[in-house]
């Protein structure tokens, strides 16, 4: 939309201008969602069409949101060598700062309570007191 000639604008003027270009941008919203959802129903072909593999392009498995990352020892293994080398009870948050320190990647947004599922879930570990746990 142009602007008018003369450098100053009433409020009527500005007002028209703003509605143009809520106007606008809704517009290019609407088309963007359009656009969008082809661009997910490919995808999902893709994954159908792969076996849930990466999508055609090479180079490994794409990671959406969500996606469960995978790491070459199990949380149980990981959290068993922490407590073997520190060798005294140890807390849940520490031990969770030890596990992502080793370099174990998850996308939990609150590893340190999956690490106390698993700390009272495994029999190989026991609660020396409130939230110090040792190998048993």
């Amino acid at each position: 939309m142009a602007r008018p000639a003369s450098g100053s604008m009433n409020l009527a003027q500005l007002e028209k201008l703003v509605q143009a270009r809520r106007s606008e941008v809704d517009k290019l919203n609407r088309q963007r969602a359009k656009v969008q959802r082809k661009l997910d129903a490919i995808d999902a072909r893709i994954a159908d069409l792969s076996g849930g593999a990466a999508g055609g392009g090479g180079g490994g498995p794409r990671r959406g949101p969500g996606s469960r990352v995978r790491n070459d020892i199990s949380l149980q293994d990981l959290i068993h060598q922490i407590l073997s080398k520190a060798g005294a009870p140890m807390g849940v948050g520490d031990i969770a700062d030890k596990a992502k320190a080793s370099g174990y990647r998850s996308n939990s947004a609150n590893f340190r309570g999956i690490v106390n599922q698993t700390l009272i879930k495994d029999k190989r570990f026991v609660s020396a007191s409130r939230g110090m746990y040792k190998l048993k």
